[in-house]
């Protein structure tokens, strides 16, 4: 998890184009660590995750808020000009008017309001804020959990893409053998022309499994950068790793760590709780709270800036007496909402038993799969040995030799899906448990 932090403080410290550029370079020979911490730095969903918990931390900085006063000022100004009035006509016949003269008028005015007691309002508030910022947390640690596990995903598919690709160069130099021997023998007499235009086919046959190996290579490699959250990373290699390591865990201890330490049932259990604390902040509605309040007014009225000023102070208490059954609407939404959410932790649990059961199946199943496939081309090899060995004598013939070099391709095939599945299978059980 340190490691995590630290790779995530350091892509939101640097320029995005600069580290886009930087975060890989050409050539570079990448391991299974390596490419699960770039993914943590740059894959946008656990970035978003992140955003996540900062939105809840503020809500809780929002909450916290009503512990302290608020306090406004404001100040006006204003300009008055009367309109003129006619006052009736003089002896002579002139119309008399009255003049009114303009004037201005100031005011300032400074407030403060602080809540004196809530009956803990603000207070559960409070609490149900810190609670979603553990969700938050958890829901990031499970995003980070998700993202690891599609980086295993796609580097041991690369892998195996790599291994199998190799496997078909083998076949295709094996079948070019067997088409210089079949030539060699049709020249000299030895063998019929259709040796020749056998072995021309099952070489063609394995020139477009190769192209096909080729390009099941290309798309693990966009794979896997689209895991990493680096779509347009240069080129690279990757360390080999896909080779047999025994994980030993039994199903009760593999079971005690999945409900100890997956981040979804951390995740929930806080909602949950959360859900409980929403209970009582909406049973509160029914009680009063009590504010104070203190302000103090200045004005002004022509070029008298002092004309007066004054202050008020008092204390208030608001008694909720009726509000058309909102309170008892809002309580049974939270009660409705808490029930909602034990369902959904109960189905968690059981999701996460059978999860952890069927990886702990699936691990054993693979382990299995692999002594019998190392078997199987250790057999497939000695076999194609002996029919490769009877045609060179000439006494073999070339059905017998497509068909060992063709058990001998699959086998090999089997082995690496054999260690590929048990490293998915590793890789899913470990991301069942809660551990990386």
């Amino acid at each position: 998890m340190k490691k995590f932090l630290f790779a995530l403080m350091m892509a939101l410290a640097l320029p995005p184009a600069v580290f886009a550029e930087d975060v890989i370079q050409k050539g570079e020979l990448l391991t299974l660590e390596r490419s699960v911490e770039i993914a943590l730095m740059k894959h946008p969903t656990v970035l978003a995750s992140q955003g996540a918990v900062d939105v809840n931390r503020a809500r809780k900085g929002q909450a916290e808020s009503a512990y302290y006063p608020q306090i406004d000022a404001n100040a006006g100004y204003s300009r008055f000009q009367p309109s003129t009035l006619s006052t009736g006509t003089t002896t002579v016949g002139v119309r008399r008017i009255q003049t009114s003269h303009s004037f201005e008028q100031y005011n300032t005015n400074l407030s403060a309001q602080q809540t004196l007691f809530d009956f803990g309002k603000t207070w559960t508030n409070v609490k149900i804020q810190k609670l979603n910022i553990e969700a938050s947390q958890a829901d990031l640690e499970n995003t980070t959990d998700q993202v690891v596990l599609n980086v295993k995903q796609a580097y041991y598919n690369l892998l195996r893409a790599h291994r199998t690709e190799t496997v078909a160069m083998d076949t295709v130099k094996q079948f070019e053998q067997h088409l210089e021997q079949a030539k060699a023998f049709y020249e000299v007499g030895t063998k019929p022309k259709f040796d020749v235009t056998k072995a021309e086919v099952d070489l063609s046959n394995a020139r477009l499994a190769l192209i096909s190996a080729q390009n099941s290579v290309r798309i693990a490699v966009v794979s896997l950068n689209n895991a990493m959250g680096v779509p347009e990373a240069p080129e690279y290699s990757i360390e080999d790793n896909l080779s047999f390591r025994q994980y030993a865990i039994t199903a009760e201890a593999a079971m005690e760590q999945a409900y100890a330490n997956r981040p979804e049932l951390k995740s929930i259990m806080a909602k949950r709780k959360a859900s409980e604390e929403a209970v009582s902040l909406a049973r509160k509605g029914y009680y009063p709270f009590f504010t104070g309040e203190a302000g103090w007014t200045w004005a002004g009225k022509g070029g008298d800036f002092a004309t007066g000023d004054g202050w008020n102070a008092g204390v208030t208490l608001s008694i909720p007496i009726f509000s058309g059954f909102l309170t008892r609407h809002q309580v049974s939404e939270a009660k409705a909402n808490l029930v909602i959410l034990t369902a959904n932790e109960e189905a968690l649990r059981q999701n996460v038993f059978l999860e952890v059961q069927q990886n702990v199946l699936s691990l054993n199943e693979a382990e299995e799969r692999i002594t019998t496939a190392e078997l199987t081309e250790r057999q497939a090899r000695e076999n194609y040995d002996i029919a490769s060995g009877r045609y060179a004598a000439g006494v073999g013939n070339p059905i017998e030799v497509t068909d060992a070099e063709v058990t001998l391709a699959n086998a090999k095939t089997s082995y690496i899906q054999a260690l590929y599945d048990y490293k998915i299978a590793r890789a899913n059980l470990e991301k069942a448990m809660g551990v990386r």
